[in-house]
């Protein structure tokens, strides 16, 4: 399998373990357990954002193009 493939497929089953991390955290009633598992998220997005950097810089990962401000403006609007 190519590199390429891999880190791709690293990113998504990240993306997706981050999911699942926050909806167990926002179930937790427990302090100290809710404060570990938000820890492990933390350290898990770190590392995935080390795995998006570094696939951006092969050209592994290309994002999509940034909004124009207009747009954002309006989506600001809206939800404000």
């Amino acid at each position: 399998m190519e590199e390429k493939y891999m880190v791709n497929d690293i990113l998504e089953s990240a993306k997706a373990g981050l999911t699942t991390y926050q909806g167990v955290i926002n179930e937790t009633e427990n302090s100290g357990l809710r404060q570990t598992f938000q820890q492990i998220r933390n350290n898990y997005e770190s590392f995935q954002y080390e795995l998006f950097k570094v696939a951006q810089a092969k050209g592994y990962y290309i994002p999509a193009e940034q909004a124009p401000q207009t747009e954002i403006d309006k989506i600001k609007n809206e939800i404000s």
